[in-house]
């Protein structure tokens, strides 16, 4: 095992994809996936199941797995289980979210947005804004640094907020903002704090007390899981929200944001990758194991992150992520090359780095490279410094 404890090649072992022989930078875009994860959902899914409930072995399998999902989420960031809501995606939860709290907003009422965030954290706001009459206020970030400084926020702040919703990681160019000064501003101004962590939660270690979320939105796709979303709230917030539902659904939270039959396939897969993650790290319970685990991965990914940039600076491009704390992603454009032509001679080298603006719109637009984005290149747990070598060589070779 290396020195620093973080066993790259035992990680990989548990990585069927791997075996092919391609380098994986499009992990922002979602992580591959361990093969305990697909084993928790095929026998999620084979087993003894029904609609949840105590009575037989099927109902007890079904409400086992959803309440040993709930308690996993909890653990990975620092919430409450009867917080964690699951849906099909982050957006699909965002926007079902944004419409039950509009109910409640008025003309004259603002929210503030944020021109780094991905639009799934943009629109769904604008959308409830626009139908219930309230205002919105827009918080942009330095394009030269790609810093959100807390004041482009606070500053906007009045008695008449009722909500901020911002990233806690830019999906595009990796900025971490300063999430707990924007967090004592928006509670001091009695508003609510709507976080994006669905990248954050890839990279960095999650504690919702610490960073002062009143909701936080994650994928588990983005961090070795299954294809879902998952809002983890303050429990006495969610009891607030009337959310649209059948007449015979339960009014009881978090079940009553939770359309139909919950998939209980995707939801034992989630509790595996928190498990797989948490198996990276050393403690006495999964929180602290957790804890322990991404602050290896990070210490891992910041190590490959300088390796890679170290190698972009003595190629002709461009790199946009510049912010003092960002995550392993990296976003570049090329002065006589286009980003989408390169991703494309990198995928026939077996290298994947997709090019886009990766639904970061209002970012990509406000960094002057409007629909087209540019090159990512995101690391992720199970990346190797041969491959970064492997793409730094590719790179210099299509680009001279």
């Amino acid at each position: 095992m290396p020195e620093d404890g973080y066993d790259v090649e035992a990680l990989r072992a548990h990585f069927p994809s791997l075996a092919g022989g391609t380098a994986y930078f499009d992990g922002p875009g979602g992580t591959q996936t361990p093969d305990v994860v697909g084993e928790a959902m095929r026998n999620a899914i084979t087993q003894p199941l029904s609609n949840r409930g105590r009575l037989t072995p099927a109902e007890r399998n079904a409400d086992d797995t959803v309440l040993a999902a709930r308690s996993a989420l909890a653990d990975l960031v620092g919430g409450a289980p009867e917080g964690v809501v699951f849906g099909r995606s982050m957006t699909q939860l965002t926007f079902d979210i944004s419409r039950a709290m509009a109910k409640t907003w008025e003309p004259g009422d603002e929210i503030v947005v944020t021109k780094l965030d991905h639009d799934a954290n943009v629109r769904p706001w604008v959308i409830a804004a626009e139908n219930s009459g309230a205002t919105v206020r827009w918080a942009e970030f330095d394009p030269a640094t790609g810093e959100l400084d807390p004041s482009a926020i606070t500053s906007l702040l009045t008695e008449d907020t009722r909500l901020v919703a911002v990233t806690a990681a830019s999906n595009l160019i990796g900025t971490r903002p300063d999430l707990p000064t924007v967090a004592a501003a928006v509670r001091e101004a009695g508003a609510l704090l709507y976080v994006d962590g669905v990248h954050s939660t890839a990279h960095v270690a999650t504690d919702l007390a610490e960073l002062g979320a009143d909701f936080y939105a994650c994928s588990p796709y983005k961090f070795l899981g299954p294809h879902c979303g998952a809002v983890i709230a303050i429990p006495e917030l969610l009891a607030e929200l009337h959310p649209d539902k059948l007449v015979p659904a339960t009014e009881q939270v978090p079940e009553r944001f939770e359309l139909g039959t919950l998939p209980y396939e995707l939801m034992a897969g989630t509790t595996a990758a928190v498990d797989f993650l948490a198996s990276l790290g050393t403690g006495e319970d999964r929180r602290s194991r957790l804890r322990s685990a991404y602050a290896a991965i990070e210490r891992y990914e910041d190590g490959l992150r300088e390796r890679l940039e170290e190698g972009l600076a003595n190629l002709p491009c461009v790199v946009h992520s510049r912010a003092e704390r960002r995550t392993p992603t990296v976003l570049v454009t090329f002065p006589d090359a286009d980003a989408a032509e390169v991703s494309v001679a990198l995928a026939d080298r077996d290298i994947n780095a997709p090019a886009s603006s990766f639904y970061a719109w209002e970012a990509s637009h406000h960094l002057g490279l409007g629909d087209a984005g540019g090159l990512r290149i995101g690391l992720a747990p199970y990346s190797t410094e041969d491959d970064v070598d492997r793409l730094l060589t590719a790179l210099g070779e299509l680009l001279a």
